[in-house]
């Protein structure tokens, strides 16, 4: 391996530098071109016993988890065991009659009966009218906090949550418009029913034991855990602190035994390796040439699915999402015109795809020169924090990673 000249310790002397300035506990990142990864760690995995990051070490990945279970799902599309437009009541029949608010945070007794029923096609592209609730401050918001409970560590069973999520109206009607939320969930949960058997059990059997994931769950297994990245956030005047729960308690430090949701939109735990063996399946370089869809499928996950009206009105926290740049295909961004692509949702040549994850996780796939690109860190502030500038540093560390990474390691 060569690198050009004085950028060999360059992502981890940047990197330092925000972990020294207390902006990040630690962070690891990873490299891959041509065959070879490139890994950086800095920082510390634990607050309470400092522990350092290392290349093993297994972090929360939050919303890194969707493209997975999007992959498990249009593997069972392929199998023939669902049509992208079959109506999902064939396997939730909970959502027989759904009603769409009239107005996204108005009265939650106005309301027009659906159009059309949810499809499978609409849960893989966020076109459900499903949403979290956090985004919205009316009734749609509240209820989502009073009757779902924690988007990760869930007391309910999965029965039981999709019967409550079924109750509560959507946003806009199927297949209408671009809305981040819920939808993965629920096709994760579905994937379950239609395989009877927990999501868990699915995708270890389906996506990690194929690619060779060993770290990669809902859960850290007792002889792991040592190599767990702790909670860690903010206090109110911005300096880190461990945790014992993520913000808004939707996860805690420690699973409780015996729990059965399993989110498949952001409860997995992973590390940098593992991730590297997903997306490289997804641009066609798999461990060992492990291909877990039919190439058209892949296709089609990798292509934007969103109508030129969709990615103009798509939004996140009142920004556009890909408007300019991006379009979304199913669990994943992909770039569309490089020059205006925002390197948080990926940048590289067209076709390039990735999705965040909330708690600092990022990574993108660059079937344009093969390449891999992930960064891994706990950073989990809640929405008010964030409104004050509070743990915004991540973000800015990973543009400079996307910099540094992005061509400048010639690796041979």
């Amino acid at each position: 391996m060569t690198t050009a000249p004085n950028t060999t310790n360059s992502i981890e002397k940047t990197l330092k530098g925000v972990v020294d300035a207390g902006e990040l506990a630690g962070a690891a990142t990873l490299v891959w071109r041509n065959g070879t990864a490139h890994v950086e760690t800095v920082g510390r995995r634990n607050l309470l016993t400092n522990a350092p990051v290392e290349r093993d070490t297994i972090f929360r990945i939050a919303s890194m988890t969707k493209p997975v279970t999007t992959v498990a799902a249009l593997m069972l599309h392929d199998e023939g065991r669902f049509d992208l437009d079959d109506p999902i009541t064939s396997c939730a029949p909970e959502f027989t009659r759904m009603r769409v608010l009239r107005h996204p945070d108005g009265p939650l007794d106005e309301t027009d009966e659906a159009e059309r029923p949810i499809t499978f096609r609409d849960l893989l592209t966020h076109r459900s009218g499903l949403t979290y609730g956090d985004f919205h401050r009316g009734p749609i918001g509240r209820a989502h906090a009073e009757t779902l409970g924690p988007t990760m560590d869930n007391p309910l069973t999965p029965d039981a949550w999709i019967e409550r999520l079924a109750a509560l109206p959507l946003i806009d009607q199927p297949g209408a418009g671009f809305h981040y939320g819920f939808s993965t969930d629920l096709l994760g949960f579905l994937i379950a029913r239609l395989e009877r058997s927990a999501l868990g059990e699915v995708l270890s059997r389906r996506v990690f034991t194929p690619l060779g994931m060993h770290d990669t769950g809902f859960a850290v297994p007792q002889a792991a855990r040592d190599r767990r990245a702790g909670l860690c956030g903010f206090d109110d005047e911005g300096r880190l602190t461990a945790l014992s729960a993520t913000p808004g308690r939707q996860a805690l430090a420690e699973r409780p035994d015996g729990m059965t949701f399993e989110s498949g939109g952001q409860g997995l735990w992973s590390t940098l390796d593992d991730y590297l063996a997903f997306a490289r399946m997804l641009i066609g370089e798999g461990p060992n040439g492990a291909q877990l869809l039919r190439r058209e499928t892949l296709a089609m996950m990798t292509s934007n699915q969103l109508s030129p009206q969709q990615r103009a009105a798509a939004r996140m926290f009142g920004r556009p999402l890909f408007a300019t740049g991006h379009g979304y295909g199913m669990g994943v961004a992909v770039v569309m015109e490089p020059e205006t692509a925002d390197p948080l949702r990926g940048r590289g040549g067209p076709g390039t795809i990735g999705w965040p994850g909330a708690y600092g996780g990022w990574w993108q796939a660059d079937p344009t020169d093969r390449s891999v690109l992930i960064f891994l860190a706990h950073n989990m502030v809640d929405l008010h924090q964030m409104a004050q500038g509070i743990g915004l540093g991540v973000w800015e560390a990973i543009e400079r990673f996307h910099t540094l990474a992005g061509g400048q390691y010639l690796i041979h």
